[in-house]
């Protein structure tokens, strides 16, 4: 992959020695902007957990999702990622939960970490793989295929329930304070820290408004616990199928083509460049995320697309407040009081604030691409799979079902159909020929240049 070098959006160097209370405000908005909680919510109503389960699951994948930010951030990719669950594994996960029990899923990511962590170090494959088959035109498609993806479930977020008219209203109060914020502190210097705290300042406002129509219930934080430690294996002993591994290693070839995009989109953002070995040693925190899980339980974690947005939205790149964010979301997971206060924030309220940021996410990709020739060729590998994204989201659920198994994991997905779409078409289609009017326009610009030139 051939970096695209594009305007960066931040003022903040990803080195720069932020303060501790900053690090700690901005990697907070990261957290609270992250809706952690929403795949292993869907992945315990999917295997019928039991409740303490459920809650164990929540907890366990907010442990993961610290570790692997800090572990990555700090010492391995470098660049200002938090890892978050993907929402591209759920249905290969609830599949394989249901027939084989957990204890398959989490066996399986340990062979499948082995194999990541060797595509990255000592190996340097992964890099090559990379620039082969993701150059900037896949992966700004990715990105832009992530942000349109996710924004169904966004709005389904705002329109489901009984109460859905509430819910626009406060939906439409956590956007509009989004915006106005996001704008107000770009438009005026006095005002830059309303930009810094837009997140945060966005989910107070749509709370306070969710609570005038008596949406807010925050009763589970007192029944909490102050403090859980994790145990290992929670879900019992791991076994290895190999029908198992197998799904999962195709799965986090997707998910990783997901990341890719993801570490494009805040290279884009951020202005730093995606050089072989940062790529290499990203692919070896992927493998060290997998393992954590595969011990301790949780969602498997993987780089978190909603980043790049938040850190458009602030202008702030430095990794201090991505490793801030990685302790906040330790410290959660290990007192279950906190993570019930993130959980009782008004679905609605992050739904709204999730649309903004998917939109910010889409542009994002749109950035990396727009210096690329649209041609007819270059529109089908950008035009297609967005189309096929959007085809797999609004796919009615009963045609899912009917489908055989492998594809019905990948249809559950529309990011894994948009990355996978993308990645093969710009390798199939034929490369565009150079026509040789091109250099015949370019000599006649540079002329009617010069002699403007000239003339002035």
């Amino acid at each position: 992959m051939t970096t695209t070098h594009t305007q960066p959006t931040t003022t903040h160097s990803i080195d720069e020695k932020i303060s501790i209370p900053r690090s700690l405000s901005l990697g907070a908005q990261h957290v609270l902007a992250m809706d952690l909680y929403i795949v292993p919510i869907i992945l315990a109503s999917l295997l019928s957990l039991t409740v303490a389960d459920t809650s164990s699951l929540i907890q366990m994948t907010f442990v993961v999702a610290g570790l692997a930010t800090i572990i990555q951030s700090r010492g391995l990719l470098k660049l200002p990622v938090m890892q978050g669950p993907s929402y591209i594994p759920i249905g290969a996960i609830a599949a394989i939960g249901k027939s084989m029990g957990m204890g398959a899923v989490y066996g399986a990511l340990i062979p499948v970490a082995i194999f990541v962590a060797l595509l990255g170090k000592p190996l340097n494959l992964f890099s090559k793989i990379v620039r082969k088959f993701v150059p900037p035109i896949v992966g700004g498609t990715v990105i832009i295929v992530v942000g349109i993806s996710l924004l169904p479930i966004a709005f389904n977020g705002i329109y489901s329930g009984e109460q859905a008219s509430q819910n626009i209203v406060i939906a439409l109060v956590s956007m509009t304070s989004l915006c106005s914020f996001i704008l107000l502190g770009c438009m005026c210097k006095q005002l830059h820290w309303l930009r810094l705290t837009s997140v945060l300042g966005a989910i107070v406002l749509g709370t306070i408004t969710a609570s005038f129509y008596g949406m807010t219930d925050f009763s589970s934080v007192a029944q909490a616990a102050w403090v859980q430690l994790p145990s290992l294996l929670p879900f019992g002993e791991l076994t290895f199928d190999p029908i198992a591994i197998l799904t999962m290693l195709f799965i986090s070839m997707i998910v990783l083509v997901e990341t890719t995009g993801t570490w494009c989109a805040v290279s884009a953002v951020t202005g730093v460049p995606l050089e072989d070995d940062r790529l290499n040693r990203g692919a070896t925190g992927e493998a060290v995320g997998h393992f954590i899980c595969s011990f301790i339980g949780g969602s498997p974690v993987t780089g978190y697309s909603t980043n790049a947005g938040i850190i458009a939205v602030t202008g702030v790149s430095s990794r201090r407040a991505i490793i801030a964010g990685g302790f906040i979301l330790l410290l959660l997971g290990l007192m279950p009081k906190l993570t019930s206060v993130i959980a009782s924030i008004p679905h609605a309220v992050i739904s709204g604030i999730f649309t903004v940021i998917c939109v910010v996410i889409a542009m994002n990709g749109f950035r990396v691409v727009q210096n690329i020739n649209l041609s007819e060729r270059n529109m089908l590998v950008i035009g297609l799979p967005i189309m096929l994204s959007l085809g797999a989201v609004l796919m009615p659920r009963e045609l899912v079902y009917a489908l055989p198994e492998l594809v019905g994991y990948l249809v559950n997905s529309g990011i894994a159909i948009g990355a996978l779409a993308a990645v093969i078409l710009n390798f199939v289609l034929p490369e565009d020929a150079q026509p040789e009017v091109t250099k015949t326009t370019e000599n006649t610009v540079t002329a009617e240049n010069a002699t403007i030139a000239e003339v002035k």
